[in-house]
């Protein structure tokens, strides 16, 4: 599974409630995967690829080769 080099983001888990007339009727597990992209970065000096979710790259903590 990818994961942010930079901010070490990965896969969450969590709970999905299903409700039928105001009753709990089912309980499911979720995987959330984090939006993660494979892009050319400058890593001291040199060009390498990375993965970097959408959130480090936006922010401006990744310079782009």
């Amino acid at each position: 599974m990818a994961k942010c080099e930079i901010c070490d983001k990965g896969v969450n888990f969590g709970r999905k409630i299903s409700t039928t007339r105001s009753r709990v009727s089912r309980r499911a597990l979720v995987m959330q995967k984090p939006n993660v992209r494979r892009v050319r970065v400058l890593k001291d000096g040199t060009p390498s690829r990375m993965y970097v979710c959408t959130r480090c790259l936006r922010s401006g903590k990744v310079e782009r080769a």
